[in-house]
């Protein structure tokens, strides 16, 4: 697949989708469920995790991977939030928190794009 200009705009415009419906998600789990844990981000993270191996599992490149999984998921997943509320979790003396952050976001991450692969590697088939 050649880069160029059609590309990089459906990379623009799922990144423009991704990121507000990260913002709306984030914001919408952390309203529910407070903020002394990063639950928004974490849902976040897990749902783009499921997405993206749903579509890695139908095998879908192209001009649909491009939009979906590199613009939308690109930009609605975060590792630098994950990363910044792990680290002042732990700076402010929450450990067990920062810890829990970790693990549950490797291991629930990993989890549901194992699951989404599988799923759409079925649906594929």
């Amino acid at each position: 697949m050649e880069p160029g200009l059609g590309y990089a705009l459906l990379v623009a415009l799922g990144g423009a989708l991704g990121g507000a419906a990260r913002h709306w998600v984030s914001g919408a789990v952390a309203a529910r469920m407070g903020e002394a844990f990063p639950w928004g981000t974490l849902a976040v993270n897990a749902s783009g995790a499921a997405l993206i191996g749903l579509l890695a599992g139908l095998a879908e490149r192209g001009g649909l991977w491009l939009f979906l999984a590199i613009g939308v998921l690109g930009a609605y997943t975060t590792v630098s939030s994950f990363a910044l509320q792990t680290l002042s979790l732990w700076r402010a003396g929450a450990w067990e928190s920062a810890a829990l952050n970790m693990a549950l976001s490797l291991g629930l991450c990993l989890l549901l794009a194992t699951a989404g692969w599988a799923l759409g590697a079925r649906l594929g088939a």
